[in-house]
């Protein structure tokens, strides 16, 4: 087999070489016959293209002789597709017209389908978020960014800079994010553990809401995120890069960003570096929020070829994240934050204040966490006469070490290492009959260690994940229908597990066998296989070409992560013993979705509704002892244990976006997403009552409103300028799960945020530079989200000035810049 696939690498090779390269060359222009610059020209096949300059022109050279499928994109217009024969030596021209169009049912997408699927085709709700739409955005994460532009996700933060994602009102292990296609694994588990990805280095993203996703198994019960990095077109022999500084002044978030790509022959390279830094954000209840600073650091590669028998990508990143922890201290009478700086004798009402000159430096204080992120991965595609082979592996490692030692600030608390092996094998065969079917299988392969901490919350583990799916859709006139099936198998299992004295430091140690001495048992031996079968079938009526009906029903499937089965110990960053429970079945999900899609000339309308009923559902409870007190195991730190039971989650996300043709200038967007979530465990309500009936972390009714003005010609230097005025409506969140007040009433508050931007060209007309900014919460309106954790830090039952916890980011100038070169 070795041999087989050198010769058949070494004839595509010499073919390539050998063979007499092509042209395509061409002008892009609109209705009115007027230029259309920066116009997307591909070649997908080929993963080749040019963007149109000035005047309209482009040109792709070294292009291999035979019929290719030419894609002409631009937002505002149709796309064009063009299919062409192109001899060897030859180069042809092209005259291009575009239709303005502002839909974007013709838009193609990769995540939760077997292949490459335009969005009227696919009945699975799925919203995809572009750059330039996420450069619009303030942001602090990547997270951050597409919550804003995709109705309907939302995420539990802690912080500024971290973030976890969720789909209609469902997160944590229930959420799969992906980059470029590889899951990300960095122990999602945790509360304040957020995505590890470069914020900067991502050109779109693609969100797939609820589970009908059959490629992606276990973890993807709610949705997936598929973050997709920015890989630019690139001329021949021709370096193109850009740089990116942005600042934040709320917090004095710097971050700034290279990335340059090359291509050479069939070869294309792209590489990223970024950097980040912020002291702790402020607000006008709480100050400067003591423990958000943080500072992280990002590099990315990505190596492309593209050959006759296929195309192969390699791409690697390393990520290194120093985050502070924020514990919600404070001195009891002029709500000033405190600082730990005792480990034994720490009295959580007696400690200092916090110097006001250490609040606004970016110098990190003793206790943080560092998360270091490392992955290698390859995709390559085969083509076997009208089928292809795709295949896909990864290799990832999480490093995570959080400090909470004042007095051995040297000693992490918590100190875990997770390898994963991801692999993914699928074919596409050939359509048969008008029906496209592709079937595969994928997994992963994990080993957790601690290392040398003294907080053990979950034990060592190794875990072996596969699953195999079937999956086919065909087209019925105006009927597109898909589905599938898929079975999962899960093995988890880890060894005796013993902690005993460090005499070396005072704390606790892992200790192995046989030198046990003085320790005890804190993880006994566990294994266990979970298995799951998911579905989904769904169908797309076309009432016409910009008027859609969409329905799916799909079973989801989730086995339970490590925290919840074998969790017993404390997480420092978090402040939370979490108690597992080994018992624990699988989590299944029945979820129904309707949709309504219209693409008009002057307004866009989409509607879709969602039902979802889950078995097994786990989530997080405070444990009481008998007489109805809170369990305190370690001091100062809440004890949480995993409860099971029935759930329900519908809602609905409505978008109306008008864009009238006799003020082509002028945009309104407007979308409301509202999810409720209903607890079944009828144990739970009849002892707690209203307290009991709702799932915790539920979003509140948000609706987001923008009016926006866009330049439709250029003023002098200035390009594509444009100015928007945006209003965040949040609606009070009272059905929320409140016993043992895991959660409380949250007020509902009203942000209103300001933009503009323009690109700068010189006076030959080239690009020099782009320019966004933006003031958020132009009101500096003091308020909490309810899925902000640190709204709920707080140790004391009365206030001085009748706040608790901590409020989110006051007021915030933001100013980014792009030079392109």
């Amino acid at each position: 087999m070795k041999h087989f696939f050198t010769l058949l690498f070494s004839l595509s090779l010499a073919l390539s070489v050998h063979a007499q390269q092509c042209a395509v060359k061409g002008k892009v222009v609109n209705a009115e016959g007027k230029p259309v610059q920066f116009a997307n020209v591909a070649i997908p096949a080929m993963h080749t293209g040019a963007t149109a300059d000035q005047q309209g022109l482009f040109q792709i050279k070294n292009i291999t002789p035979g019929t290719h499928e030419i894609l002409i994109t631009m937002l505002g217009y149709q796309s064009v597709k063009l299919k062409k024969n192109i001899g060897a030596g030859q180069t042809i021209t092209l005259d291009i017209k575009l239709e303005e169009d502002l839909s974007k049912l013709n838009e193609v997408v990769v995540t939760g389908v077997s292949r490459a699927t335009a969005v009227r085709k696919n009945p699975i709700p799925i919203a995809v978020i572009g750059k330039r739409e996420m450069n619009m955005n303030v942001n602090n994460n990547i997270i951050d960014a597409i919550i804003k532009g995709v109705p309907g996700v939302s995420a539990v933060t802690t912080g500024p800079n971290i973030s976890k994602p969720f789909i209609r009102g469902l997160g944590y292990n229930r959420v799969l994010t992906l980059y470029d296609g590889i899951r990300q694994e960095g122990q999602q588990w945790g509360d304040e553990h957020g995505i590890e990805i470069d914020q900067y280095g991502v050109s779109r993203a693609e969100v797939v809401k609820g589970p009908a996703s059959l490629t992606y198994g276990s973890d993807a019960l709610a949705g997936v995120i598929n973050m997709i990095p920015d890989i630019p077109e690139v001329e021949e022999g021709k370096l193109k890069g850009s740089f990116l500084a942005d600042y934040h002044s709320n917090n004095g978030m710097i971050g700034s960003s290279l990335g340059l790509a090359f291509r050479k022959n069939d070869w294309k390279y792209t590489i990223r570096g970024t950097a980040k830094a912020a002291h702790n954000y402020q607000n006008k209840i709480d100050g400067f929020v003591y423990g958000t600073a943080f500072r992280e650091y990002n590099l990315s590669a990505i190596a492309r070829v593209d050959k006759v028998w296929g195309s192969s990508q390699w791409g690697a990143t390393l990520y290194d994240n120093t985050q502070e922890i924020p514990d919600g201290s404070r001195d009891s009478l002029t709500r000033k934050f405190t600082r730990q700086v005792k480990d034994e004798d720490d009295d959580i009402r007696n400690r200092p204040i916090v110097p006001d000159n250490e609040l606004r430096t970016y110098r990190l204080n003793p206790l943080h966490q560092r998360i270091q992120h490392y992955r290698l991965y390859n995709t390559t595609k085969w083509k076997i006469g009208n089928g292809d082979l795709n295949t896909t592996i990864g290799l990832q490692q999480s490093i995570r070490r959080e400090y909470n030692h004042p007095e051995m600030v040297a000693q992490p608390g918590l100190y875990v290492v997770l390898n994963t092996l991801n692999y993914d094998v699928r074919y596409n065969l050939p359509t048969w009959n008008g029906v496209e079917t592709t079937v595969g299988v994928n997994g992963m392969y994990q080993v957790n260690k601690s290392k040398n901490g003294t907080d053990f919350p979950i034990p060592n583990y190794n875990l072996f994940d596969i699953g195999g799916f079937f999956f086919a859709k065909k087209s019925f006139g105006k009927l597109d229908i898909s589905g599938g099936l898929r079975y999962d198998s899960r093995k988890i299992r880890w060894n005796d597990f013993y902690v005993g004295p460090n005499k070396a430091n005072g704390f606790e140690k892992h200790m192995e066998l046989p030198d046990t001495a003085g320790g005890h048992l804190q993880f006994p031996a566990f294994s266990h296989n979970y298995t799951g079968i998911s579905g989904s079938v769904g169908a797309t009526y076309n009432l016409s070409e910009r008027v859609l009906l969409k329905a799916n029903i799909a079973r989801g499937y989730r086995a339970p992560n490590i925290t919840e089965i074998g969790s017993n110990g404390l997480d420092p960053g978090a402040h939370i013993v979490y108690l597992g429970n080994r018992g624990f079945k699988p989590e299944f999900s029945l979820q129904e979705d309707i949709g309504f899609l219209a693409y008009l000339p002057d307004v866009d309308i989409s509607v879709e509704l969602f039902n979802n009923n889950i078995d097994n559902y786990i989530y997080q409870s405070r444990l009481y002892d008998n007489e109805g007190n809170p369990v305190v195991i370690v001091p100062g730190n809440a004890t949480y244990k995993y409860q099971q039971s029935s759930a329900r989650l519908f809602g609905a996300e409505v978008s109306v976006n008008l864009h009238p043709r006799i003020i082509p200038w002028l945009t309104f967007y407007n979308s409301a997403a509202y999810t409720q979530g209903l607890n079944r465990n009828e144990e739970l309500i009849s002892k707690h009552g209203d307290a009991a009936r709702y799932l915790p972390f539920i979003p509140p009714m948000h609706v987001r409103s923008e009016l926006k003005a866009t330049a439709r010609r250029d003023y002098g230097i200035f390009t594509k300028a444009y100015v928007r005025a945006e209003a965040d409506i949040y609606g009070a969140q009272s059905r929320f799960y409140g016993v043992d007040d895991t959660e409380t009433y949250t007020p509902g508050y009203t942000l209103i945020n300001l933009g503009a931007g323009s690109g700068i060209r010189s006076k030959r007309g080239k690009t020099i530079c782009e320019i966004f900014l933006q003031l958020d919460n132009v009101f500096d309106v003091a308020y909490q989200a309810n899925m902000n954790r640190l709204k709920y830090f707080e140790y004391y039952s009365a206030s001085p000035n009748g706040r608790f916890g901590i409020y989110n980011m006051g007021r915030n100038f933001s100013a980014k810049v792009i030079v392109p070169f």
